[in-house]
C-alpha cells in the first residue's frame, strides 16, 4: 500500500491529493508522482519492438521495472502507434492474460490494462489487473463503463481523436482545451450512469493522439488548467514522435527530450507519468516532488 509522504489518508478533493482505491490497495497521488513503467508484449511497438513479445522476458522486464521504482505496470497486448492496425480480441488475449495472470502473484505492484476493448479488460481484471487503461475514453467500446462498474477498479480516460491508424491524418484543428474537456465530459458523464465511482476516474489528454506538435507542447505548457477538473492527471510521452520532430532524433535517441516533457509535465500538475525509461523518471520525478513539495 502507498501513502503520502507523511503517511496519511488523503481524500480526492480540490487540494490536489487523490486516494484511489484499487482491488488490492490504494494509491496515493498528490505528494509523490508516480511512475507508470510501460510493458508492450506486442511485435510492432514503435519503440520496443518485440524485445518483450516472449513471455519469459516480458517477466523479467516487469520486475526490472518494479527494482527501478516504477509503481505501476502497464501492460498492452496492442500497439496503439499512429498509423498501427487493429487485432483481434483472441489476439489480443493470447498476448496479455499469461503474462497478467504470472505478474499478479510475483508483484505488489498494481498491473494496469492497456486496452480499448471490454473483453480484454475484463479478463485481464480477473487474472489479476487493477486498473484499465482505456485509450478509447470509454466511448470506443460502449460496454467498457459496465465492466470498469461491476470490478470497481480505477480507470483511465484518454482523450484522442480518431483511430490509431487515423488519428494524426486529421488533429483537431481548433479549440484544443475545450475539445478535450468536452470529451472528458462526455466519459465521465458515461462513467457515472454505469456506476463507476468518481473517484476512481483518472484523465490522460492524450498527448500525440490526433494532436500536432504544436498542440502537445500546449497540452504540457497549460496542464495545470486541467486540474480545475478535480482529477487527477496522467502523462504519457514517453519517446514520442513530437519530441523526435523538435530534436531531429530517432526514438532511440529521445530519452533526454522525454524526461524534459517529464519534468514539464510534472511541474504542472501530473500525479502519474506513463514511461520506458523508469529509471531516468524516477530520478526526475524525484527532483520535481522536492521543489513541488519544498
Amino acid at each position: 500500500m502507498r501513502e503520502d509522504a507523511n503517511g496519511s489518508s488523503m481524500e480526492n478533493s480540490g487540494n490536489g491529493y487523490f486516494e484511489i482505491d484499487y482491488p488490492r490497495g490504494k494509491l496515493f497521488l498528490g505528494k509523490k508522482t508516480h511512475i507508470m513503467g510501460v510493458l508492450n508484449v506486442t511485435p510492432d511497438s514503435f519503440y520496443d519492438g518485440n524485445k518483450n513479445f516472449v513471455l519469459e522476458d516480458a517477466i523479467d522486464y516487469a520486475h526490472k521495472m518494479i527494482d527501478e521504482g516504477a509503481d505501476i505496470i502497464d501492460v498492452g497486448g496492442e500497439s496503439t502507434r499512429p498509423g498501427a492496425s487493429p487485432i483481434s480480441e483472441d489476439e489480443e488475449l493470447k498476448r496479455v492474460i499469461p503474462l497478467i495472470k504470472i505478474l499478479a502473484k510475483e508483484i505488489n505492484k498494481p498491473i494496469s490494462i492497456d486496452t480499448y476493448k471490454a473483453v480484454v479488460a475484463e479478463k485481464a481484471i480477473e487474472e489479476g489487473a487493477s486498473i484499465i487503461n482505456d485509450i478509447g475514453g470509454l466511448i470506443d467500446d460502449k460496454n467498457m463503463a459496465k465492466v470498469v462498474a461491476e470490478a470497481r477498479v480505477p480507470v483511465v480516460i484518454m482523450h484522442k481523436k480518431g483511430t490509431p491508424r487515423t488519428m494524426q491524418r486529421n488533429p483537431i484543428r481548433k479549440n484544443l482545451f475545450p475539445e478535450i474537456m468536452s470529451y472528458w465530459g462526455r466519459s465521465i458523464n458515461a462513467a457515472v450512469e454505469a456506476g463507476i465511482e468518481k473517484s476512481k476516474i483518472i484523465l490522460d489528454p492524450g498527448i500525440g493522439f490526433g494532436k500536432t506538435v504544436q498542440q502537445n507542447l500546449e497540452i504540457l505548457k497549460r496542464l495545470y488548467e486541467f486540474k480545475r477538473m478535480e482529477y487527477p492527471l496522467l502523462i504519457g510521452t514517453s519517446r514520442k514522435n513530437f519530441i523526435g520532430v523538435l530534436l531531429n532524433v530517432s526514438v532511440q535517441e529521445r530519452l533526454y527530450g522525454t524526461l524534459a516533457t517529464i519534468a514539464v509535465a510534472i511541474m504542472n500538475g501530473a500525479n502519474i507519468i506513463r514511461v520506458h525509461d523508469v529509471k531516468e523518471a524516477v530520478q526526475v520525478a524525484t527532483i520535481c516532488d522536492a521543489i513541488r513539495n519544498s
